[in-house]
């Protein structure tokens, strides 16, 4: 059994170590274009020369590092030793970007290209958003999987087993279950209402404004509220441990989803143009603020079950 279970650990850290590796090289790229973006070099369009958008390729310079450095914890045995929340955190942040990103690049990629050369953009231009996307395909394909094998060895009850664990005195399943209503119904109600939006729905737009919602705006509105939706489910068979035998797919949904309204939102917030955006100002306030709180409390309940869980499985 010792032997069988070495093997499983050397497989385990030699998919970790390719995976680690494979996401350094893809976001090496995309880190260089947006420190040289963020100095004003090879801009595309003038606009971006602007200190509002220096101040965001400056955040997103910061948040590739950091993915560079989770790369490297996730693929070196040192990065078992780091602190769990320095790593849980940038991850359920990054995460949350990626991966849906990654779903949708196929699409916004050429899409943007287009864009950006209607706006007047460089053909240069073009050249730079090829390397920005492959990045991110690559980033959000690779880091993914090496996150799973570090946290399968560091955190195996977070990513396998049966969804009941059981529960221990002191749980708090039942507020659990109460914030996971809460919260889920909240999801909810922002996923109909983005779901709305990008079926062409104009309730809450801007009349004036109806022309200017572009296949990008489309595609980020529906994927904001199919993760909504995603989010709902996972967290309330997390909470009530019932609608899926297993943990890890609740997990996944709960976990990205959470992320993803966080982190989207918040940059929706920080972009110099969130003024000018499709809907009416107070529905922009509203449903870009409700997916902020959402996704912090989604976090927070996340922790609750894995805490408990932990408990359980260890007892």
């Amino acid at each position: 059994m010792s032997v069988t279970a070495e093997r499983a650990t050397s497989r385990l850290m030699k998919i970790r170590r390719i995976c680690g590796y494979g996401a350094i090289i893809a976001v090496t790229p995309y880190l260089f274009i947006k420190i040289a973006w963020t100095f004003g070099l090879f801009l595309p369009t003038e606009q971006m020369g602007d200190a509002s958008w220096r101040a965001i390729n400056a955040a997103t310079v910061v948040v590739a590092a950091v993915g560079l450095l989770l790369a490297m914890a996730f693929c070196m045995p040192w990065g078992e030793r780091l602190p769990a929340w320095l790593v849980a955190l940038p991850v359920w942040f990054g995460t949350g970007l990626l991966v849906p990103m990654l779903l949708l690049a196929p699409v916004l990629g050429p899409a943007a290209m287009t864009r950006d050369m209607e706006a007047g953009a460089t053909d240069f231009w073009v050249y730079e958003q090829i390397f920005v996307m492959v990045s991110l395909i690559g980033v959000g394909i690779c880091l993914p999987l090496a996150l799973a094998g570090y946290a399968k060895a560091r955190w195996p009850e977070a990513v396998g087993g049966p969804i009941d664990c059981g529960e221990l005195t002191g749980h708090t399943r039942q507020l659990q279950i109460t914030l996971g209503r809460l919260v889920a119904a909240g999801c909810i109600l922002l996923g109909v209402i983005k779901v709305f939006w990008a079926m062409g729905g104009t309730l809450g737009i801007d009349p004036d404004m109806l022309d200017d919602r572009d296949l990008w705006w489309h595609l980020l509105t529906l994927s904001t509220g199919v993760w909504a939706f995603a989010g709902a489910w996972g967290l309330l068979v997390l909470t009530t441990r019932r609608g899926s035998r297993r943990f890890l797919p609740p997990m996944v949904a709960a976990w990205i989803s959470s992320g993803m309204l966080f982190s989207y939102n918040l940059f929706s917030v920080i972009r110099y143009d969130f003024q000018f955006s499709r809907e009416y100002p107070l529905a922009r306030v509203l449903t870009t603020e409700a997916g902020i709180i959402l996704g912090v409390m989604m976090g927070i309940i996340i922790l609750l079950v894995l805490h408990d869980r932990r408990r359980a499985l260890m007892s």
